[in-house]
Order: structure tokens, then C-alpha cells, then sequence
């Protein structure tokens, strides 16, 4: 089977590697489509700072089950299914407790271990999700992006009723944004300073969408929810501006939820969030539950996923599809590898 490796930032080699057996308690699966984000592109760049060379990439995957190992059950042969791509102890205090996104040792595939970006993938059907038969390939490689919303918009709890604010209107944000209404919430408004971006949250049902390079992000709370303002702000852009504007507008004794993997060290107004009373959470991934969430809502139609596609590029042409997405940053949401066609 062929199998992409990069062996170094920007460069990247297709191999001719055997077909793996499942082994017990494993599936083989066929891998249909790829998505790629950005921390795939910090590998591209040599900037990611956990992830080594060579490396095969891929982490956001759909496909169908090929073949079952020894004492697998449930599962049969052309079923649709996507992966959940952390590798975890299982013995560490957080997966002791459920939370295994958090493990002391987590290590992800196509960053720390190998990813799924060959022709067949050979992986613990634990690790397994099963995609309804109607949903697509593409659809089900971004249900991972979408889990990663799921689990950032559940951190603040109960969302139904509430006022939403996004700061950051890429993928994730609107990810995050029509997750929000998904689970209840009455309105959402979502911030950029890219009107391509900000029309592509309209398209995606965003309530209010504005360019905080010409309005102000409070003022702009004030016009569209009153003079309460958000009861929750995720950014989901993660640097000095955007946490600067969610903790000097937010209202006084309300949630900011960092979901952007920050840029750099942070400078922020700790006096303010302390004044304020400020409750400043995270969120790191996701587990089974967001994942089942995720397919629940595309299912029912209250996410959309098909508008944040930009662009599909064959399995060989996976470099071309990083440069693809250097050279158009500002309109490219998400791209797809198709690996095998459906």
C-alpha cells in the first residue's frame, strides 16, 4: 500500500509499505478521506513543537472497516467509521478518572506516532467510531474538528438559553459557533477581522457577525445582547488581542474559554480578570462523548459541514494541498485529502 511520510519540514515522500494485519482486538480500516488543520501545517513548517521526522501524518480521518483481528465483535466488513486519534496509558490519574484527553502521556496520531495517512490503517477498535451509512466521507473526516467544539463548548457547562461569543471566525470557531446553537444556546455572534471568514459563520447560521478590525468587541456586545452582554466567550484565536478583548469587555463575574492552542506567552490583564471575577477556563481535545455529539449533531442537521470544505487534493498531491493552503490563508477553511475516492 502507499504511505505518506514527511521526512523533513516541507518535504514529503509516498512509500510502498506492506498492508498491516489487524492484530487481536484491532480493525483494518480503508481510508477514505483526510482532513487537514492547523497543526498539520505547523508540522509542514517545523513548528510544531511536540512532533519529530520522519513522520506520517494524519489525524482527522473517515473510512470503512476492511477487515477485523481475532475477538472483535460488533463490527462488520464496509462499515463506515472514524478514529479517534489520541494514544493513551490508561493508567495515569486523569484516565483513571475519565479524563484521558488529559494523559500524563498522551501521544497523537500524526504527531507523536503514526497517523493514518496510507492507503489502510490498522487501529484498536476501541479507538473506532461508528459514522451513520448517510453521512459522507467528508463529513465524517471532520468530525474530529468538530469534537474539539463539542468538548469546548460543553467547558462551560449548560449553553441552553445563553448569549455566545466567539472570538475567531476559522474552522474551529464556527465549529464552535454552530455547536453553541446545536445545544441551545439563543444567539451567537462571532468576531474576525476577515469578511470572507465572517460571511462563512453567516452562511453557517452565526447570529451576528462582526469585523472587529472597523467595530469594537464590546460595543458590539452591547448593540447585539444588551447591556448584559455574553454569558460565555471562547476564543478561538488565541493571542494577546483576542484574550485582551474577551477580558476587558466581558461582563463582570462571567466565563472566557480558551480554545486556540495560544500563540507565543500570554500578556494579560490579570488585574481585570481578577477585578471581574472572571472565570478563565480551557479545553484540551475531547473524549468518546464528544465524538458521539459531534455525529449526533451533523445527523440532526443542526451543524453543517459541507460550507467549510475549500478544496479536495488527491493522496499524492498532499504537498501540493499545504501550499495550496500557504497561499490562500485568508478564504481556505478546510481541505480535504482524498486518499480513496467513494
Amino acid at each position: 500500500m502507499l504511505q505518506q511520510v514527511m521526512t523533513a519540514p516541507g518535504e514529503i515522500e509516498f512509500r510502498e509499505v506492506p498492508v498491516p494485519e489487524p492484530e487481536e482486538n484491532q480493525v483494518l480500516v480503508k481510508i477514505r478521506k483526510i482532513g487537514v488543520c492547523g497543526s498539520d501545517i505547523h508540522v509542514y513548517h517545523g513548528e510544531h513543537p511536540f512532533t519529530s521526522y520522519p513522520v506520517t501524518q494524519g489525524h482527522e480521518v473517515s473510512g470503512e472497516i476492511e477487515k477485523l483481528g481475532s475477538g472483535v465483535k460488533g463490527w462488520k466488513a464496509g462499515q463506515k467509521v472514524t478514529i479517534q486519534p489520541q494514544v493513551v496509558c490508561g493508567k495515569c490519574y486523569p484516565c483513571r478518572h475519565g479524563k484521558y484527553n488529559l494523559c500524563e502521556e498522551l501521544k497523537v496520531m500524526g504527531f507523536q506516532t503514526t497517523g493514518v495517512a496510507s492507503d489502510y490503517f490498522a487501529v484498536d477498535a476501541a479507538k473506532v467510531t461508528p459514522l451513520p451509512e448517510e453521512m459522507s466521507f467528508d463529513e465524517g473526516a471532520m468530525i474530529e474538528p468538530l469534537a474539539v467544539a463539542v468538548h469546548a463548548v460543553k467547558r462551560a457547562g449548560n449553553v441552553e438559553g445563553a448569549k455566545i461569543a466567539v472570538l475567531g471566525a476559522g474552522p474551529i470557531g464556527i465549529l464552535v459557533a454552530q455547536t453553541a446553537k446545536g445545544l441551545g444556546a439563543e444567539s451567537v455572534m462571532i468576531t474576525d477581522v476577515s469578511d470572507l471568514r465572517l460571511e462563512k459563520a453567516k452562511e453557517c447560521g452565526a447570529d451576528y457577525c462582526i469585523n472587529t478590525k472597523t467595530k469594537n468587541f464590546g460595543e458590539a456586545m452591547v448593540e447585539n445582547f444588551g447591556p448584559d452582554k455574553a454569558d460565555v466567550i471562547y476564543d478561538c484565536a488565541g493571542n494577546n488581542i483576542t484574550m485582551g478583548q474577551a477580558i476587558q469587555y466581558a461582563r463582570k463575574g462571567s466565563t472566557i474559554i480558551l480554545v486556540a492552542v495560544f500563540a507565543g506567552t500570554a500578556q494579560i490583564d490579570l488585574a481585570v480578570l481578577n477585578d471581574h471575577e472572571l472565570d478563565l477556563n480551557t479545553s484540551m481535545m475531547y473524549r468518546n462523548e464528544d465524538y458521539l455529539d459531534a455525529i449526533r449533531l451533523v445527523k440532526e442537521k443542526k451543524v453543517v459541514l459541507a460550507p467549510l470544505i475549500s478544496k479536495h487534493f488527491a493522496f499524492r498531491d498532499y504537498l501540493e494541498a499545504y501550499r495550496y493552503i500557504d497561499e490562500n490563508r485568508e478564504s481556505t477553511m478546510k481541505v480535504i485529502i482524498n486518499v480513496a475516492e467513494s
